[in-house]
C-alpha cells in the first residue's frame, strides 16, 4: 500500500482506527486496574455506535449504548472502592458466587434469545446468532468487570474470539485486529487480576 493509498483508507476509516486506539488504552488501563479506563471507555463507545450503524451490527451499537451507562457506573463504583463515599481504599479483586454465576448465565442466554429475535424480525441483519452472542456475552462481562470480578476475564476470552471472527467475515479488519488483540491480553489480564486477588488474600 502506497502513501497515497493508505491516505485514501485512512480518510474513511479514521473513525474506526480512533476507536481501536481508545479502545487499547481502555484495555491497557482494565488490565493494570486503573480506574482512568472507564473514560476511554466512554470515548470509544461513542466512536463505535457509529462504526456499528454504517455497518448494521445494530446489536453491538445498542451495546455501546449501555457501555456508556455503565461506564459512568463503573468509575462511580471504582471510585468509592465498592462500598462508600468516603472509602478511599481500592476496591479489591473478587471472585464471583456460583450462585450468581449460574444468574449471570441464565440472564446471559435470555438476553441473547432476546436479541436474535429482535435482529431476525425486525432488522437485515446477517449474523443474528453471533451478534446477539457477543452482545449479550459483553453485557455480562462489562457488569462483571464494573463490580471488579475476576471470571469477567473468562468471559471475555471467548466473546471477544468469537467478535473477531464476525468483524473479519464483515469486512472490518481494524476491528478484527482489534478483538484478536483483545482475545490476547484478556488471557494476560486473568493471570494479572488471578496475581492481585492471591496478593490480596494474603
Amino acid at each position: 500500500m502506497n502513501l497515497e493509498s493508505f491516505i485514501s483508507w485512512f480518510s474513511g476509516n479514521y473513525i474506526e482506527v480512533l476507536g481501536v486506539i481508545t479502545s487499547l488504552v481502555y484495555l491497557y488501563f482494565s488490565v493494570r486496574q486503573i480506574i482512568w479506563l472507564w473514560p476511554f471507555g466512554i470515548i470509544s463507545s461513542a466512536l463505535f455506535i457509529l462504526i456499528f450503524l454504517n455497518s448494521k451490527f445494530y446489536a453491538d451499537m445498542g451495546l455501546q449504548v449501555y457501555y456508556l451507562g455503565v461506564s459512568v457506573y463503573g468509575w462511580i463504583y471504582w471510585s468509592r472502592g465498592g462500598i462508600s463515599r468516603n472509602e478511599k481504599s481500592s476496591l479489591p479483586v473478587c471472585r464471583i458466587s456460583r450462585q450468581l454465576a449460574l444468574v449471570l448465565s441464565v440472564t446471559g442466554i435470555v438476553i441473547m434469545l432476546g436479541i436474535v429475535y429482535i435482529l431476525k424480525n425486525f432488522t437485515d441483519s446477517d449474523v443474528p446468532w453471533g451478534d446477539g452472542f457477543t452482545t449479550a456475552g459483553s453485557i455480562v462481562a462489562t457488569w462483571m468487570l464494573a463490580r471488579k470480578m475476576l471470571e469477567h476475564w473468562l468471559v471475555w476470552i471467548f466473546v471477544d474470539s468469537v467478535a473477531a471472527g464476525l468483524y473479519f467475515y464483515k469486512g472490518l479488519y481494524p476491528s478484527f485486529l482489534l478483538y484478536l488483540i483483545f482475545t490476547i491480553i484478556a488471557v494476560v489480564g486473568y493471570f494479572q487480576w488471578k496475581r492481585s486477588l492471591s496478593e490480596n488474600s494474603t
